[in-house]
């Protein structure tokens, strides 16, 4: 790689942005080669034209890329020491746990309950040869993890209700471009500003059917400092494996919980690249496509529009069009995850279902209720979409009723009431506050709400 230097302005954005500092000032810009690593990303950003490949250096990558294969399962490598103990918050446990999956960029913009994220990463970002970058808004920021996302790292981005709602046509490209990023939603209290201090779970349905073309989303729901963690490393983990945009719904009150943290080994699932091979669906058996980085030399086009297999526009073709839908319909529908906790179903009449801290706060009421001889127990859902209807029709013919309590108008119970033939009951709350176990057990015991 080499630079011209008679059309070089010295803008100095390439010594900016290249990750390996390989380009230093010294009588005009020059690339030291030997910590060049040939992602060309200097080539693309360059305003004036003047930094090219040389065309041995070109044949030099294309002989390399058809050897390579890459992608699967390997170790987690945590920031944070194996084994050890830490006291964090909510937002801390999902910066953390989203370095140990691997992210190395990260496009926000400040919102409360969600900026404590971003304040962390914009601190570890550096520390790890990784980007931080914050965005002039919401809208940007997703369409600046999806561009790094193609760049080949796994990227990240946090926000609530509001910005939530501005992410949405770009979660629906990263859809539609099979784009694996992570997106963290600290739910407050809505609709607009509503209570941007107080907790809520009102935006679980917008994560499902938020964008248009209402496509499936994988959601997860974490109940603890620890699952914000775990959690965090599973969604990086489940959208590298589909290549989808994975999202987190935490809330306003565990973002600033703080409690224990242990640091468990995992592993971490990166995504799987064949060379030459397709970059996107539909596949066979609706498995996720082979995903180049623009570095690798393939020619890729990526567009929001209908598409072939090799990303070439296809707006016209009805047929085509259908079988891409399908594909990135069940590429999650049929591998369908799933992550539940069962909690004294073996012969439950009555069955709780919850996610989030709301899960976690029933747990105390169904203990109370057990010593006074109630057959009530609770299914948790870790990962609430896509919902594990299967799971919960399992238990309809001997369970009297479901309860759904909430920190919304009753989103979930819609859900739930479609999906079994038993009663359903919902038990919203929606003023901004915890839902206490108190006023759960006083229903279970004498059906007051």
């Amino acid at each position: 790689m080499e630079i011209d230097n008679s059309l070089c302005k010295e803008c100095g954005i390439c010594m900016e942005f290249c990750q390996q500092k390989a380009i230093v000032k010294n009588d005009g810009l020059k690339i030291i080669q030997e910590k060049c690593n040939s992602c060309r990303q200097c080539e693309l950003l360059c305003p004036e034209g003047a930094i090219c490949f040389k065309n041995e250096e070109i044949e030099k990558i294309k002989s390399k890329i058809k050897s390579e294969k890459r992608g699967g399962w390997i170790n987690s490598k945590p920031l944070l020491k194996t084994g050890q103990k830490y006291f964090l918050s909510g937002n801390d446990a999902c910066a953390e746990g989203a370095l140990a999956a691997g992210c190395r960029f990260f496009a926000g913009y400040p919102i409360t309950p969600a900026s404590e994220i971003l304040e962390r990463m914009a601190i570890r970002m550096p520390k790890l040869n990784g980007s931080f970058i914050q965005m002039e808004d919401e809208i940007a920021s997703m369409a600046a993890i999806i561009g790094a996302s193609w760049a080949g790292v796994k990227s990240m981005t946090a926000t609530s209700g509001p910005g939530f709602s501005l992410m949405q046509e770009n979660i629906s490209f990263a859809d539609m471009t099979e784009t694996p990023c992570v997106i963290i939603n600290v739910q407050r209290g809505g609709p607009s500003t509503g209570m941007p201090t107080k907790p809520s779970t009102g935006d679980i349905r917008m994560a499902r059917w938020g964008d248009h073309g209402g496509l499936q989303h994988i959601a997860l729901c974490p109940a603890s400092v620890q699952e914000c963690y775990d959690l965090t490393i599973k969604a990086f983990n489940l959208s590298e494996k589909y290549r989808t945009p994975v999202i987190i719904l935490t809330d306003a009150f565990l973002a600033h919980l703080t409690e224990t943290l242990i640091i468990k080994p995992q592993k971490v699932f990166n995504r799987i690249y064949i060379p030459n091979e397709p970059p996107f669906g539909p596949t066979k058996n609706y498995s996720a496509p082979s995903m180049p980085n623009f570095a690798d030399g393939e020619h890729l086009m990526i567009t929001g529009s209908a598409h072939d297999e090799r990303g070439w526009r296809n707006t016209a073709d009805s047929e085509s069009y259908e079988k891409l839908i399908h594909h990135l319909e069940n590429k999650i529908i049929k591998k369908r995850p799933i992550d539940v906790e069962k909690f004294f179903l073996e012969d439950a009449k009555q069955i709780i279902v919850a996610y989030g801290l709301v899960g976690r706060i029933a747990k105390e009421a169904i203990k109370k209720a057990r010593k006074k001889g109630e057959k009530i127990g609770l299914l948790r859902l870790k990962i609430l979409w896509p919902f594990p209807t299967e799971i919960i029709k399992k238990y309809e013919k001997r369970c009297a009723k479901f309860i759904v309590p909430e920190m919304n108008q009753g989103q979930l119970f819609f859900v739930v009431r479609e999906k079994v033939s038993a009663k359903v009951v919902s038990l919203p709350q929606q003023d901004g506050e915890l839902i206490n176990p108190e006023r759960i057990y006083k229903y279970i015991m004498k059906g007051i709400w």
